[in-house]
């Protein structure tokens, strides 16, 4: 009996692992901006899937989906009105458009309970948001780079990866929905001001993001309000 469930186990530790990531975000407790934008999630973003071996088991993390949802809820929160496109080229010269917004995915990696000793799962994402006028005209590019965890449990790794990576979103969604505002591009925009190429947003880059505590993993999301920053 020993023996064939050591035989299971060892099945099971080499099998696949394929999630879809979902990040749950919660009501933002910040002020609309009142400018109408234009929302561009590349196919890129739109399909990404990260695809890797650890210790024997192919992990399959498909992004996109997830991804979709997250970029259309953040600028839904933040302006009053969002214009999605399917490119630049047909969101060029919109009538009414501010700005044009352009979020990528550009790094994605993980930690799996394996390497951090048998105690959790651990993910960073980084994101390029490109910012352009409404003629499309590329104005900025703001980085901005999200963390996540969560206590391993269980045989399978999927589950504690799907929420390490929806924390990761999340953390970064909270941080652009709180720092944007602050840019010299998000005031313009709280003015009702279009932007435009000859008049750069300022920063090239969104406010440094510190890593969450990994020492101190979490099991379940916090789906408290989001709120803005003390001044």
């Amino acid at each position: 009996m020993a023996v064939l469930l050591l035989a299971l186990l060892a099945v099971a530790a080499c099998g696949d692992d394929a999630i879809r990531p979902q990040a749950i975000l919660p009501k933002p407790l910040i002020e609309q901006l009142p400018a109408d934008v234009g929302l561009v999630i590349p196919p890129e973003t739109r399909k990404f899937i990260d695809r890797e071996t650890r210790f024997g088991v192919d992990w399959k993390i498909e992004l996109g989906p997830g991804e979709e949802r997250l970029m259309q809820d953040i600028f839904k929160d933040l302006f009053r009105r969002v214009e999605e496109f399917k490119s630049l080229e047909a969101a060029r010269d919109h009538q009414d458009l501010k700005a044009l917004f352009e979020p990528r995915v550009d790094q994605y990696s993980f930690v799996t309970a394996r390497e951090t000793g048998g105690r959790y799962y651990a993910v960073t994402i980084r994101y390029r948001i490109n910012l352009y006028t409404p003629a499309g005209e590329k104005v900025d590019s703001y980085t901005l780079t999200g963390y996540g965890n969560s206590l391993a449990s269980g045989m399978s790794g999927g589950k504690p990866l799907s929420r390490a990576t929806a924390a990761a979103m999340r953390d970064a969604a909270a941080k652009f929905l709180v720092q944007f505002p602050e840019q010299a591009a998000g005031q313009r925009l709280a003015r009702n001001e279009a932007l435009e190429a000859d008049k750069p947003s300022g920063s090239a880059e969104a406010a440094h993001i510190e890593a969450v505590e990994i020492d101190e993993p979490v099991d379940e999301l916090d789906d408290s309000p989001i709120a803005a920053s003390p001044q």
